[in-house]
């Protein structure tokens, strides 16, 4: 067939409108010749010559469990895919999986997955036809629909490649602006100030090279970051042949915090005060590596060791401790979380902690440059809670007539206080594509099924890229199970041909991405390229490499004052395998135990023995937390690793809906936090809601794994000395 479009807009539509363009140009075709949507349907009582009965045919993929970019192997068995494993010639995940990608093969076979469009009719949902289905949402978003560029809405979660371009297309053909990225698990505070402070936003963090981590509340082995990446760094880490020491400072343990050599309670909100107390003390010692203005070191006076230990309770010895510890086992790197950046003064809490990088001269040793994927088109656009504060804004101020959602629950992930529920009510007309029945997509007009991530075609660029430039390949790993369910790129491709022709010549989203990936640069043929995609799941380019530029900002840090109402702090803490609720719905990770508590199959909250004891609660009582904007009530779980001032609630329970696996299990601490920002950045500032805690006066048995958490006297552990200790972190 002939284009009608020039190249350069062609070009465009492919997500190679910039880079890719002059590198393709010599040999671009003028015209594309595809057979999309065109295939044979063979029985397995005839299979391919490849098929062997009984033995699996492994092909690669990209998981889609969390926003990493993992890659996959999976292993197909006639026409089934039974298993996954991680991709060993991917950078990010170097084979690997963590609990979520492993199941990720329960979640494709879900009993509650959306299998056909759904249409409101007379006030309920009722099965349609996609001509129906398609029909009905032309006439609200088509070219002749009327729609007003500012009145259109789109959410999505993190989203990259050339799922990201054809949204874009979208988004530019209604002309609307009004494109909102929400992810509950970010670090977009800390990437704000790598950006601010080092002039990249995701830098490589090299802890191979480290001898010290201080980590402020980053689980990074949990839900910080790139964590199957970061599991493989640490491995290499305490394999060091001086074993690197790891130091945890947070008001609640971890995955992370449960492998350190230091644990460290810091209260709540006050871990920015800690980082400026340390950097003092090294600048005071002359320990510094870097030179440090004479005004910043007259600002930092202020910590002393006395003051830093009355506002965060750490004693001052192990203040000392730790600025010993990165000045004789540098080079070190120090990385802040959730505890540290998601709170009301975020942005400087993260910035004291980026400071003691700069002044022990982490920079270019242990945080390096990254490179970026060249073409600007393919490159995430990273969720945050900004933009979910901006899309509560916009739905109480009724600015939106049409709003679609994509595999993302904003009703269930935002505080009640923002009204999401209401505000959806004033929007008149609501698309949802999404592969489960969840709280948000059953307020839905207009409901439009999404196959798996392990039946569709995609590419993903990840955040974090830990070498040079790289692209994840989503392929399907067998047939749809539901035949009416769609790619999300071929519902996109439906979405564009109604607002423009131009995507006419695409049967179906294969057609147009192999049309794309055939087209980029590279070496060898189009063919040769489109199969070693198709064999490594991989397109590793030559991106650009931005250097680091190390700078100072202003530091405005305050350490929050108390509340007599609300006198503890309430932590929302996100963990590997519930992740923000998306993944409530698979039995396999409701029976996993969490990490630390060892719970499965429902919430808890997570309590000093000594708060508990004064309010008369032990292992089992339920406790009501209550926040100026709502209570929940849950079980308590007696845990040493929490600060006795803050309350810990797991994230991920709580569903209203969401299929029989999530429903009605649990509670979602998110309900009651309080519409936080963070002062700089525009965040939901998640940990900073106070709560009053007190006895509900329930019990119930706490189902969780393993048993006594106490020896008993019967010394069934070993305990040995400090010296022998010491000797085993390399200090002797």
């Amino acid at each position: 067939m002939s284009l009608k479009v020039n190249r350069r807009k062609f070009l465009k539509m492919l997500g190679w409108g910039g880079a890719g363009t002059a590198l393709a140009g010599c040999d671009m075709p003028t015209t594309v010749t595809l057979e999309e949507g065109k295939e044979e349907v063979v029985s397995y009582l005839m299979p391919e010559e490849y098929v062997i009965p009984g033995i699996g045919v492994w092909y690669a993929s990209t998981c889609t469990a969390c926003e990493a970019g993992c890659g996959l192997h999976g292993r197909v068995r006639e026409g089934r895919v039974l298993k996954v494993e991680g991709n060993p010639s991917s950078p990010i995940n170097n084979g690997n999986t963590c609990l979520m990608g492993q199941a990720a093969v329960q979640g494709h076979y879900n009993p509650d997955r959306v299998t056909s469009p759904m249409m409101r009719k007379g006030g309920s949902l009722q099965n349609v036809s996609w001509e129906e289905a398609l029909a009905e949402l032309n006439k609200r978003i088509g070219a002749d629909s009327g729609l007003k560029a500012d009145k259109f809405g789109y959410v999505t979660g993190t989203i990259s490649g050339h799922q990201s371009v054809l949204v874009d297309e979208l988004m530019e053909q209604v002309a609307s602006k009004n494109h909102f990225v929400h992810e509950t698990v970010n670090t977009t505070v800390w990437n704000a100030v790598a950006r601010d402070m080092l002039g990249d936003e995701t830098p490589k963090y090299n802890m191979a090279k480290a001898g010290v981590i201080l980590s402020f509340g980053a689980d990074f082995m949990g839900t910080w970051g790139s964590p199957v990446h970061n599991m493989g760094e640490y491995a290499k880490f305490r394999k060091r042949e001086i074993r690197g020491v790891l130091v945890q400072v947070e008001p609640k343990m971890t995955l992370t915090g449960g492998s350190a050599d230091l644990w460290v309670a810091a209260a709540p909100g006050t871990e920015g005060a800690l980082a400026l107390g340390i950097a003092n003390f090294i600048i005071d010692r002359g320990w510094n590596t870097v030179d440090v203005p004479a005004e910043v070191r007259s600002s930092l006076k202020q910590y002393s060791l006395e003051a830093v230990e009355k506002l965060t309770g750490v004693p001052a010895t192990k203040i000392k401790r730790i600025a010993s510890l990165l000045s004789e086992r540098g080079p070190s790197l120090v990385l802040a979380g959730a505890s540290t950046t998601n709170i009301e003064n975020g942005y400087d809490s993260a910035a004291s902690v980026m400071l003691l990088n700069l002044i022990m001269g982490n920079v270019g040793e242990t945080i390096e440059a990254s490179y970026k994927f060249p073409e600007k088109s393919l490159r995430p656009k990273q969720g945050n809670t900004k933009d979910l504060l901006l899309l509560a804004k916009a739905l109480r101020d009724k600015k939106l007539d049409v709003l679609v959602t994509y595999n993302v629950n904003p009703v269930f992930t935002a505080p009640d206080a923002l009204q999401i529920r209401e505000g959806l009510a004033g929007v008149g007309f609501k698309v949802a594509i999404t592969s489960f029945p969840d709280e948000t997509s059953l307020l839905a007009d207009l409901i439009l099924p999404a196959n798996s991530g392990m039946e569709e075609w995609g590419t993903h660029v990840p955040a974090y890229q830990p070498e040079d430039s790289l692209l994840s390949f989503q392929q399907p790993l067998m047939e749809v199970i539901h035949k009416e369910s769609k790619a999300f790129g071929d519902i996109m491709l439906s979405m564009l041909k109604m607002r423009s022709s131009d995507f006419n010549k695409f049967a179906d989203y294969y057609g147009y991405l192999q049309t794309a990936m055939m087209n980029m640069p590279g070496e060898g043929t189009a063919e040769e390229r489109w199969n070693s995609m198709l064999q490594t799941g991989l397109l590793k380019a030559s991106g650009s490499q931005t250097a680091l530029t190390p700078r100072l900002v202003d530091i405005k840090y305050d350490v929050e004052k108390g509340s007599d109402d609300y006198p503890m702090h309430l932590l929302p803490s996100p963990r590997l395998g519930m992740w923000d609720g998306r993944h409530a719905n698979i039995p396999w990770l409701q029976e996993a135990p969490d990490q630390i508590a060892k719970v499965v199959w429902g919430s808890w909250a997570e309590m000093h023995p000594k708060k508990a004891a004064e309010l008369g609660v032990k292992n089992g009582d339920y406790v009501k937390i209550t926040s100026a904007s709502g209570s929940i009530e849950t079980q308590v779980y007696l845990h040493k690793g929490m600060h006795p001032d803050a309350i810990a609630v797991p994230l991920g329970q709580g569903h209203e809906e969401y299929g029989r696996y999530a429903k009605d299990r649990g509670v979602n601490p998110m309900k009651i936090l309080d519409p936080l920002m963070e002062k700089r950045t525009g965040e939901l500032a998640s940990f900073a809601t106070r709560v009053k805690v007190t006895n509900a006066h329930k019990f119930n048995l706490l189902i969780k794994m393993g048993g006594s958490e106490s020896q008993a006297g019967r010394k069934l552990v070993r305990t040995i000395s400090s010296d022998v200790l010491r000797r085993t972190e390399g200090e002797v």
